[in-house]
């Protein structure tokens, strides 16, 4: 089997290359777009860089005298060389497969217009899921002709696009507010307790609102004393539960006051038998709103998979922090238009209680687009 790369313009012109070097039974193992010369990093060229091959496994049949022992003996060395030729065939196929598992991009990618090519590009360095992507970008075709519509066109149809199929997926915004038990759950480490102390110091000096503090984080003893310290400037009470039956006299403590936040163990939240009894003291649906909150500096897979963890509670939004470690926001929109959920917040840096955004479509929408 023979591979060779070949680059040209267009597709019809590196084809006639391919069909003249390798003839017509060549076939296309793998095409993507490249960029290539230019002058210290600018005006480089777009190519299309194919990758084909051709079978020359077979041989011209040779014309042989009639046979005779010398012949046959002849024959019998030639058997293993059969062997060991299929075997070195095989191994080739064997690095050929393995080759393009690593190497081959997205399928149809190379046939995008290449007026698309940017959009394509933007969301695919956000991290967005790739079925998404394809999705968007077909949706922008069909509703535009890129080959004639100016570029701000076509990335303003995108930003439309992204804001009409967020508007049927939840509720965004700060609607934090209508209910009074309010749980913050999420992994170890993407800044919950923090983010606590926003909300309710967003309550207390702007909405003139009685709140009250229950963590039920007796793991780590650094987020006890953080939501001690919020406590006290803010003058707001706590209390520590360390099993369903504190946070059960804590509520009872609390019952008079607007709302209650509640700085949750994500570890606890995993456990189906520690929902069961907390279900038995307030009613998850109905009573508490339940937010998740997750980290923009985690990969957008990884933020997929810390969702589905939280899968045995009603989650109402989601709050996204970091914002300000990160220029990669896919994984908002992926979590939005795969599970339905809207979002609430995105915190911008650690000063309480300033660095939190109140979150909107357009707001998600210009993310991804940018201005």
């Amino acid at each position: 089997m023979k591979v060779k790369k070949f680059k040209g313009s267009t597709m019809p012109e590196v084809m006639h290359v391919v069909r003249k070097e390798l003839g017509a039974d060549a076939v296309i193992l793998n095409s993507k777009v490249v960029h290539e010369g230019g002058f210290l990093g600018l005006f480089k060229k777009r190519k299309l860089e194919v990758l084909a091959a051709v079978d020359h496994m077979d041989k011209p049949v040779r014309k042989e005298s009639p046979p005779s022992t010398s012949l046959t003996k002849q024959v019998s060395k030639y058997k293993p060389e059969t062997n060991e030729s299929n075997d070195a065939v095989l191994q080739e196929l064997r690095q050929m497969k393995q080759w393009l598992q690593q190497n081959v991009s997205q399928p149809n990618e190379t046939m995008l217009p290449e007026a698309l090519q940017p959009l394509y590009d933007k969301m695919i360095s956000h991290e967005i899921d790739h079925d998404i992507v394809h999705s968007f970008i077909q949706t922008v075709q069909e509703r535009c002709h890129p080959q004639f519509s100016e570029e701000s066109k076509l990335w303003q149809q995108l930003a439309f696009e992204i804001k009409h199929r967020l508007a049927n997926k939840g509720t965004f915004g700060g609607e934090i507010f209508d209910k009074q038990i309010i749980h913050l759950v999420g992994p170890t480490g993407v800044g919950k307790t923090t983010t606590i102390a926003k909300l309710a110091a967003h309550c207390v000096l702007n909405k003139r609102k009685k709140v009250a503090f229950i963590t039920t984080d007796t793991y780590r003893i650094a987020a006890i004393e953080q939501l001690k310290t919020y406590s006290k400037i803010l003058d707001v009470p706590i209390e520590i539960a360390y099993n369903v039956e504190d946070y059960q006299s804590a509520k009872e403590k609390f019952r008079d006051y607007d709302h209650i936040f509640v700085d949750t163990a994500g570890r606890n939240f995993k456990d189906e038998k520690y929902i069961r009894e907390l279900g038995k003291i307030v009613d998850l649906n109905h009573e508490v709103n339940t937010y998740l909150v997750m980290s923009l500096t985690t990969r957008a897979t990884d933020v997929e998979g810390i969702y589905l963890q939280f899968d045995k509670i009603p989650i109402k939004q989601l709050i996204f922090t970091k914002k300000d470690e990160t220029s990669t926001y896919g994984s908002v929109l992926n979590m939005c238009l795969k599970y339905n959920t809207g979002v609430a917040y995105m915190t911008i840096g650690q000063d309480v209680p300033d660095d939190i955004e109140e979150m909107s479509i357009e707001k998600i929408a210009k993310l991804i687009v940018g201005e």
